[in-house]
């Protein structure tokens, strides 16, 4: 791996899992030392991230970018319009078995959810899993492209929200009837799941994260 890729791949999990929370100087002597880069590749990772939105130039050099409630609504918005679509691509193109296996284990994904925070690693790759799923069976590469822009910064938005499990059991039935649904070809159900998926999260992280 190069070593702008080696940085940039550990700066944006560190941005992403807010070990550098937003407001943080990434001073490029330090960032350099720290990851073992000379400052040549740490300027490209930096430009990588700035162009995602995850830093952004400030007084003294790049910073990490914060998050409002603003953005949040913007976000969603923007989610809203392409995984719906996705799922209901999905619904037409995509195998229904592997869809099928998907929903029974998100069904018994509560389980998982005893407060562990490897039951709960373990249910965010499920999730994972589905995403990964859909992104196979649309055959858009640039629908997939999108969404896995604006994935970096749902994590982050997670993260804010904290790992509430009762919420996490009812995304897990939410998810299982997006699986479902697409699993019985139905488009139109499949979008329809989606939404209301969204639209829970939403509120949910607004109602956690009520200092934004």
């Amino acid at each position: 791996m190069r070593a702008s890729e080696r940085a940039y791949a550990a700066l944006r999990e560190d941005i992403v899992e807010w070990r550098l929370p937003p407001g943080t100087l990434l001073a490029e002597v330090e960032q350099a030392e720290r990851l073992g880069v000379s400052r040549t590749p740490l300027r490209e990772a930096l430009g990588r991230l700035t162009a995602e939105g995850l830093t952004a130039p400030g007084g003294r050099g790049v910073v990490v970018t914060g998050i409002s409630l603003a953005d949040i609504d913007e976000l969603f918005e923007l989610r809203g319009t392409l995984e719906s679509r996705a799922a209901a691509l999905a619904a037409e193109r995509g195998d229904p078995a592997t869809f099928r296996l998907l929903q029974d284990e998100l069904l018994e994904a509560p389980a998982l959810l005893t407060g562990s925070a490897s039951g709960i690693h373990d249910y965010y790759g499920l999730a994972g899993r589905l995403d990964e799923a859909i992104d196979a069976a649309i055959a858009n590469s640039y629908l997939v492209q999108a969404m896995r822009s604006l994935r970096v910064h749902l994590v982050r938005i997670r993260r804010m929200a904290a790992d509430n499990t009762d919420r996490l059991s009812a995304a897990a039935a939410e998810h299982a009837a997006i699986a479902g649904a697409i699993a019985d070809r139905n488009p139109r159900l499949a979008e329809a799941a989606t939404i209301m998926h969204l639209h829970r999260s939403l509120a949910h992280i607004k109602t956690a994260s009520p200092s934004l």
